[in-house]
């Protein structure tokens, strides 16, 4: 009869065990996905971009609405992207090869306004285009290095904010890209991604100093 209990007793211990193996496991399955969720930023934008009202993003504060004929408080591509770039708190490096959209130089300004340090690497070619807007964050002071040799042309399109979130993909910032082609742009903050394009940028930065190529220029180079 002992034998008996005891063997039912075991059976309840068993029961017991594999009712606390499944839920260990539906646990762990939650704890799993609870961090996937909290993780690295990933996001992917794709374009054309529908165009909309912005200037909710650059006057947050203003006390009326805008009146322009374009749809308002519709979230984009195009407005996401802006997003990620006003993010800013500290720093943002930009590396692109055509830059001509009115809307992003505006966006730049405003981060350089803000006391953000922002400093772009850009095509010899391409920033001297019609409609480049290069020469106007010169203007404002910002620092633009362009690449020198005139054997390559510098085809990146990439952007590092506050040296943890990265911006990449195929898009040139113009308004052709933005609206007219189809584009991509991955936004993510994953340390291993983001930690080789720091260094890319730091190598073109210091490449490109203008001050290593002056003599470049006196023997007419």
């Amino acid at each position: 009869m002992s034998q008996q209990i005891s063997f039912k007793e075991m059976l309840k211990v068993f029961g017991l065990g594999a009712v606390a193996l499944v839920l260990g496991v539906e646990w762990f399955d939650w704890l799993m996905r609870r961090l996937r969720v909290r993780g690295p930023l990933k996001e992917v934008l794709f374009f054309p971009s529908t165009q909309t009202c912005l200037e909710h993003l650059f006057t947050p504060n203003r006390s009326f609405p805008c009146k322009c004929p374009l749809p308002h408080g519709k979230e984009t591509s195009f407005s996401r992207l802006l997003r990620h770039l006003l993010s800013a708190h500290a720093s943002l490096d930009l590396c692109v090869f055509s830059f001509s959209h009115m809307e992003l130089c505006r966006m730049i300004l405003l981060l350089h306004e803000r006391g953000i340090t922002v400093r772009v690497v850009t095509d010899r070619d391409y920033m001297t285009i019609t409609g480049s807007q290069i020469g106007n964050l010169r203007r404002a002071g910002i620092c633009v290095r362009h690449e020198m040799s005139t054997a390559v042309h510098m085809h990146h399109k990439f952007a590092i904010v506050d040296g943890k979130k990265l911006i990449t993909g195929s898009l040139n910032w113009t308004v052709t890209a933005v609206q007219s082609n189809k584009e991509n742009i991955m936004v993510t903050e994953e340390p291993e991604l983001v930690r080789p394009y720091r260094l890319e940028f730091q190598q073109l930065w210091e490449a490109n100093d203008p001050a290593k190529h002056t003599h470049r220029v006196t023997n007419g180079w």
